[in-house]
């Protein structure tokens, strides 16, 4: 069971105890074994296999800027949006990556609804160009029509006219934090946390190869990783499901922390 949950480990290496119970179940039961969780939990921690927490900060945000701001559409009260379906709401953040030569930046689109990561670039600058091009892979991608939401930080990035002028190009409605309290972008920040902190796991050596740890890692990401808040399944079934019927098909219900 330990070789298993390794192999396991191999693609994702920080995969938490709750998602391999989901994953190896059913082969457990297979093989006639019988453990539950909490049992689990106790035979990782005797092999010291348990993930131990990693923190780390890096300003990445400039709100100190002359551009303009846009409303929360996300925060409690007569304007929130209430999520339900994917591709109407797209969350965008930036984070930083070390390489043994530089500090390298990744900018993620991600879609509120399925958490699929659906546009990603890793940059040398905090230049808005490097996150334009973050939003147009997203932009490539998109399969609907209907009205589109960019909800973002108030970086100097995200409010300059290059970004913004995408945005009207494409129809795209803005969205911003209306302060400096980061659970305003929970889920943007979570799926950083989740691609550093489970996947992103050695240092690479200069920009390219970031690029190719970045693009492996999303993949894993999108395809293979459950997720709690969609019943342990991954964002790619979500986003399939339900764009692959005539009809909208039941979603998990989903609220965007603020």
């Amino acid at each position: 069971m330990v070789r298993q949950v390794q192999e396991v480990r191999l693609r994702q290496p920080r995969l938490g105890t709750r998602k391999l119970h989901h994953l190896l179940r059913e082969r457990w039961q297979a093989q006639g074994i019988t453990l539950g969780r909490d049992a689990l939990f106790g035979m990782l921690g005797r092999a010291r296999l348990l993930v131990p927490p990693k923190r780390a900060y890096h300003k990445t945000t400039n709100s100190h800027h002359r551009f303009r701001r846009h409303p929360n559409l996300l925060k409690p009260g007569p304007l929130q949006v209430k999520i339900d379906r994917p591709e109407q709401v797209w969350v965008a953040d930036i984070t930083y990556l070390p390489t043994q030569q530089q500090c390298v930046y990744l900018s993620l689109v991600t879609d509120a609804c399925s958490r699929k990561i659906v546009g990603w670039h890793v940059h040398d600058t905090l230049q808005t160009e490097g996150v334009r091009k973050a939003l147009e892979m997203a932009l490539r991608q998109r399969q609907s029509t209907l009205p589109l939401i960019h909800h973002s930080d108030r970086g100097i990035q995200y409010c300059a006219e290059p970004y913004q002028q995408l945005h009207r190009q494409h129809g795209i409605r803005c969205s911003m934090t209306d302060g400096y309290d980061c659970y305003q972008n929970a889920l943007a920040e979570r799926v950083n946390g989740i691609l550093k902190g489970e996947l992103l796991l050695h240092r690479p050596s200069d920009l390219r190869q970031a690029r190719q740890m970045v693009e492996q890692s999303v993949a894993i990401y999108n395809g293979e990783r459950p997720h709690l808040s969609l019943k342990y399944r991954t964002p790619d079934e979500v986003h399939r499901a339900f764009f692959r019927q005539d009809k909208p098909v039941a979603l998990p219900s989903q609220q965007v922390s603020t």
